[in-house]
């Protein structure tokens, strides 16, 4: 009753007391338990569960999709080259890159004739073989001995001076690759050698090289080559017409110019030496 009449005691005047009202002990022991406030956490983020900032992406698909695009040529273009070397097994070859980059650079037509195996002086085969690739009938495209000199020549130049190509090897470059040297196109060009010692015979080989072959500025193939030179066809070139023909391949347009060149004659001689051992390809 004390406490009620003290709170509804109207007469008192209302003051603000800060004085805290003091209930009896048996009243606060009746009061339900108050819960603690909580207090509010601020959410602190550390700087280890940040998500890893990104690097740009756009560099990493382009250079995704220039990897996959040189794949794709990669790959189409040995497809190209399998196409053709299955027409060109029994067709005539009428243009190689040589070719295509003499008409090119010079806006002009090159002169080349095909002419079959039987239409080749032997005496022609015997001197390329004699002085290109003396293992030609017998290695599987590549001659080993003759790519370590070439490496200890290159190596003993400074550069690449010298390739060691085999017939085989001049051919796939002749038909499919630049002339520059480089290890990639060396690279190149032995897989090329490998789809043409597969797919072709070592007679056809040689008497595609024979025909695909430079004699000279825009003159390609050995009967080209006769007619420019000997006014003769091919199949009757003699052994030192054939041995001088064949001596120009290092440089032909320079010997074109130079017919009387010392070299070239010293080059002659040595081929018709070793014409006699030169071992022909068996008709397969």
């Amino acid at each position: 009753m004390v406490i009620i009449s003290h709170i509804f005691d109207f007469h008192k005047p209302f003051t603000h007391d800060k004085t805290p009202n003091i209930m009896p002990n048996h009243l606060l022991n009746n009061l339900p338990p108050s819960k603690p406030k909580r207090k509010k956490r601020q959410k602190s983020v550390a700087k280890d569960s940040l998500p890893p900032v990104k690097p740009t992406t756009g560099f990493k698909k382009w250079l995704k999709w220039v990897f996959l695009t040189l794949i794709g040529l990669f790959f189409a273009f040995h497809v190209m080259v399998v196409a053709l070397l299955a027409i060109w097994q029994t067709q005539p070859i009428h243009n190689s890159m040589f070719m295509i980059l003499h008409r090119l650079s010079t806006f002009n037509g090159v002169e080349q004739t095909w002419v079959d195996d039987e239409q080749i002086s032997v005496n022609v085969k015997r001197a390329a073989i004699a002085s290109e690739d003396a293992n030609f009938a017998s290695h599987a495209g590549f001659d080993i001995q003759g790519i370590e000199n070439a490496i200890k020549k290159n190596q003993k130049a400074g550069n690449i001076s010298a390739g060691g190509s085999t017939i085989s090897q001049q051919l796939a470059k002749n038909l499919f690759l630049f002339p520059q040297r480089s290890y990639i196109r060396k690279g190149e060009e032995a897989i090329i050698t490998l789809m043409i010692e597969q797919m072709w015979t070592k007679e056809r080989i040689l008497t595609a090289y024979l025909n695909v072959a430079e004699f000279g500025n825009g003159i390609y193939g050995i009967e080209a080559a006769a007619q420019h030179y000997y006014k003769k066809s091919a199949k009757h070139l003699t052994k030192r017409e054939s041995a001088s023909l064949i001596a120009m391949l290092p440089n032909p347009k320079f010997y074109e110019k130079n017919r009387k060149n010392q070299r070239l004659q010293n080059k002659t001689n040595i081929i018709i030496r070793r014409m006699g051992g030169a071992d022909l390809p068996d008709s397969e």
